[in-house]
């Protein structure tokens, strides 16, 4: 996942900015930054205020050559006469939001109570899009947590809305698991954390095979989950599949 950058944005001139397009001046501030931007990295730090909507207005134009190239008459069909930007603002602000936006707010509070047992959150309901056809994956996940005296406790929606973040990029399931795993780790610090995804791939039921009924279940397991076996069965015995 992309690591936050010690290394200041500077703004552009005037005149640098006459004919640059907005891609291209965020593409060059993460690559001074020496950091990577693959689809599933988030880039909002090198995202200046009122460039979203310019990177917007620049994916809707090179959109509506696409369909120009696939031989659709958009100015004369009423169908996909806009068709251009609403799957511009779809991937901007909906389904890889997750790349643009930084993560959300999440309060953090001692554990006062000691609490040592186990707990479990979901499933939570997540989408994302393949980054191999960006066809949707939608699914279901289960995360479960194995606090100590010294974890941070987060509300049990704040699990919703950072599996949210993480998944609203072009993601492959493995690896989007694993980022979500790193996130809680580091906000809550447990003895332990267990992850289970399961979800349908589009990429395989919409196009290819066309298989509509496989489901694609990965799990990843830290600290006392990966070591107690007895504690790894009793999560995945109480996720109710």
């Amino acid at each position: 996942m992309l690591m936050k950058s010690d290394t200041p944005m500077t703004p552009s001139t005037p005149d640098e900015d006459i004919g640059t397009p907005v891609s291209v001046k965020i593409r060059e501030r993460v690559k001074a930054a020496r950091q990577r931007f693959h689809s599933n990295d988030n880039i909002a730090e090198f995202i200046q205020p009122g460039e979203l909507d310019l990177l917007l207005d620049e994916v809707a134009e090179k959109m509506k050559g696409v369909l120009e190239a696939m031989v659709i008459d958009t100015e004369n069909d009423h169908n996909t006469g806009d068709t251009a930007r609403r799957v511009a603002k779809m991937y901007i602000k909906e389904v890889f939001n997750g790349r643009y936006v930084k993560g959300p707010a999440v309060t953090e509070f001692p554990n006062a109570e000691h609490l040592n047992e186990l707990m479990i959150v979901g499933p939570i309901t997540v989408r994302s899009a393949c980054s191999h056809h960006f066809c949707p994956v939608i699914g279901r996940i289960w995360i479960g947590v194995m606090p100590n005296e010294h974890t941070n406790v987060i509300g049990l929606s704040k699990y919703a809305r950072l599996a949210e973040w993480i998944m609203g990029r072009p993601q492959i399931q493995e690896e989007a698991v694993v980022q979500l795993a790193d996130l809680i780790q580091e906000k809550t610090q447990p003895d332990g954390l267990a992850i289970v995804m399961e979800a349908s791939h589009y990429c395989m039921a919409w196009r290819g095979v066309k298989d509509m009924d496989s489901k694609m279940i990965n799990s990843v397991m830290r600290g006392v989950f990966l070591k107690d076996p007895n504690l790894r069965r009793e999560f995945l015995s109480l996720i109710p599949r």
